[in-house]
């Protein structure tokens, strides 16, 4: 059965470069003013970034911007918020690699402040992200418009990829569990490290996906099925913090207000998540 039409929708482009430009110009001009911030524009810093692929698709899209309108340079990591992945960011933090912003899953950003990684009081949230589904273009598009069909749809599937970072610890601890299909989806479910789950769909390793929505939506070769149902969903929010032991702080501090600000938010939407501002 083919899911109804869901309150998200996949967005065939990103918004247009001057829109973008026009964005960054009213976050420099409200509260964010370059000037504010010693290194901005009187000498240029280099802002080292780890960040997990939850707020990815509109960190790309606002990074570029950032340096041109400042003249930093921001050198980006990447790894799963959660997981011992040898890229995950836990484990980059764990080898002491050095970093002056983290961005990455609330509970994460958290286990790292009490290990003293992340500065106290340094937390922002940028964005909130949900769960969704996809599935391969031209097969069918199951239904998980309600917590029994998905309860079907898991049952049924012949393969299931799902994240190793936090939406994939939800859904193997909590919601499996949850719906009672754990024990008979095991032998056909797999945990994905260190790559996107649309890219294992994309290939034909499982037939169905599931990840953030911001995670699956830059895939234009599948079909975005939808978000959980409300009942089973998990809101978790993206955040950044400024890394213990940052050499650029105050650069470091500036780019999270430029990631956070209002003007942000059409970027953060467009990506399928709700920017932390609208709140």
């Amino acid at each position: 059965m083919q899911q109804p039409v869901r309150t998200i929708t996949q967005h065939s482009q990103a918004p247009r470069r001057r829109v973008l430009n026009a964005i960054l110009g009213a976050a420099l001009a409200l509260g964010l003013g370059v000037a504010s911030v010693a290194p901005a524009r009187v000498q240029a810093a280099e802002i080292r970034v780890v960040t997990s692929g939850g707020f990815s698709a509109a960190y790309d899209q606002l990074i570029p911007l950032y340096e041109q309108a400042t003249g930093h340079k921001v050198v980006t990591a990447r790894g799963a918020s959660l997981g011992n992945a040898p890229d995950s960011i836990p484990s980059r933090f764990a080898r002491n690699e050095q970093f002056d912003i983290v961005i990455l899953a609330d509970s994460g950003l958290e286990a790292l402040i009490a290990q003293g990684k992340v500065q106290q009081g340094s937390r922002v949230d940028l964005a909130r992200s949900m769960i969704g589904m996809s599935v391969r273009k031209g097969t069918p598009k199951p239904d998980i418009s309600t917590v029994d069909a998905l309860k079907m749809t898991l049952l049924n599937a012949k393969s299931i990829a799902y994240s190793a970072s936090a939406s994939g610890v939800y859904l193997s601890t909590e919601l499996f569990p949850r719906l009672g299909v754990a024990e008979q989806i095991k032998d056909k479910a797999t945990k994905i490290f260190s790559e996107r789950v649309g890219a294992v769909v994309l290939r034909g390793d499982a037939e169905i996906g599931f990840q953030q929505v911001s995670e699956l939506l830059p895939f234009k070769e599948l079909d975005f099925v939808g978000p959980l149902p409300d009942e089973v969903q998990q809101r978790v929010f993206f955040s950044a913090g400024v890394a213990a032991g940052s050499g650029n702080a105050d650069a470091a501090r500036h780019l999270i207000r430029f990631l956070s600000a209002p003007s942000a938010a059409p970027i953060i939407r467009s990506t399928g998540m709700e920017p932390a501002s609208a709140r």
